[in-house]
């Protein structure tokens, strides 16, 4: 019998220590195992390639993507490289034109010296999608929705593109998290995660994470992950085992939160504009409503008639939202994206696509409500 999203969240993939009973997964802070004879072992060899903490950790989050294997890496941006490492010389990828900084960096700085060339489109229009799809399209990367102005694409028409092109699909759902959507469910081929942010929750771990469903990917995956040797040590892997454990219900209060904010902040004589895919006027939200099950605690606004130092001194005013990079924790923060997250972006390129100098990212934490609008009133009030 399948189990719900919440029990899932707490016991997928971790069972009693069999050695001392102990409920919670230990921390198994060891590099190497014991083998009966070479190659007779229990399963775990070296700790580079396998761990049984990790291990935990990997199932859990299979099972909250409805996906059969997950792999966890050091940083969201190990995860990623990983499946980049499954393209060679002359390759192409089709991406966001609305893509988080550190992705188009990897993507243009590092992996373009291979000799893989990345297309940047429009990813809510599978039209442009689709014009770019050649005899050399390997991978159809998607953010949805995107870091920071929250365009949606639709996954399930994206994935029938890449489907009918033989090409792979993988799908950063970050923003997200598997508690409001599940990419694999909707065609795509890979999920990625930072989980340094919803997922882990709690701002304390730097983390990414792979899920997929066939076992010849997973294959291909773990073959780099091991080789390469991007993996997390058992500690982090324990802290997120924890946090993921109340995942639904701080997504729900994020979410919860995230609808006030948004709501208060759409009227705001200094808000000139603002995204939040749960306004009926956002060009996804049919999208949103048909692929999520809320609208996620993220909100992006752009100051009316802001300077580029009247918006830092609107950033640098808050008293409970903290002015940090990173996004997903049960902290309210504040980012600048242009000069914080996205500043490896050319400004020209930034600018097309909505990230001007005077928009503001917010990620809305789990405090009481009324104390982050009163903090949000103050400091717009400036």
């Amino acid at each position: 019998m399948g189990y719900k999203f919440a029990t899932n969240a707490i016991h997928a993939g971790q069972s009693a220590d069999p050695t001392t009973g102990a409920v919670m997964t230990p921390i198994y802070q060891t590099s190497t195992y014991q083998q009966a004879a070479p190659g007779d072992h229990k399963g775990y060899e070296y700790s580079r390639g396998t761990n049984p903490t990790r291990r935990a950790l990997e199932e859990c989050l299979a099972v909250l993507e409805n996906g059969k294997y997950g792999l966890a890496f050091s940083s969201g941006m190990a995860a990623t490289e990983t499946v980049l490492k499954l393209l060679k010389p002359g390759d192409e990828v089709i991406t966001g034109d609305d893509l988080y900084g550190g992705s188009y960096r990897i993507f243009t700085k590092v992996y373009e010296r291979y000799g893989i060339r990345f297309h940047f489109v429009d990813m809510s229009q599978p039209e442009q999608i689709e014009s770019k799809i050649n005899g050399n399209t390997r991978l159809i990367w998607i953010e949805t929705p995107t870091n920071p102005t929250l365009k949606l694409a639709d996954i399930a028409a994206v994935g029938q593109l890449a489907k009918d092109a033989g090409v792979l699909l993988a799908v950063d759902n970050t923003f997200a998290s598997p508690y409001l959507q599940n990419p694999l469910d909707l065609g795509a081929d890979i999920v990625m995660h930072s989980v340094t942010k919803y997922i882990g929750g709690h701002s304390d771990v730097v983390m990414g994470a792979l899920v997929v469903k066939e076992q010849e990917l997973y294959d291909r995956l773990f073959f780099y992950y091991n080789a390469c040797g991007g993996t997390p040590g058992p500690q982090d892997c324990f802290l997120v085992l924890r946090g993921i454990k109340t995942l639904h219900l701080r997504m729900q209060a994020h979410c919860n939160n995230g609808r006030e904010v948004a709501e208060y902040l759409k009227t705001h004589p200094r808000v000139e504009k603002i995204y939040w895919p749960g306004f009926e006027d956002h060009p996804g939200h049919a999208i949103a409503k048909q692929q999520m099950r809320d609208f996620g605690g993220m909100v992006s606004i752009v100051l009316k008639g802001a300077s580029l130092q009247e918006t830092f001194d609107v950033a640098s005013s808050f008293k409970v939202f903290t002015l940090a990079e990173s996004l997903g924790g049960v902290e309210s923060l504040i980012n600048h994206p242009a000069t914080m997250t996205h500043g490896s972006i050319p400004k020209a390129l930034r600018e097309q696509v909505g990230v001007v100098d005077n928009l503001i990212r917010i990620s809305v934490g789990v405090e009481d409500i009324g104390d982050l609008l009163a903090d949000l009133e103050q400091a717009l009030d400036r």
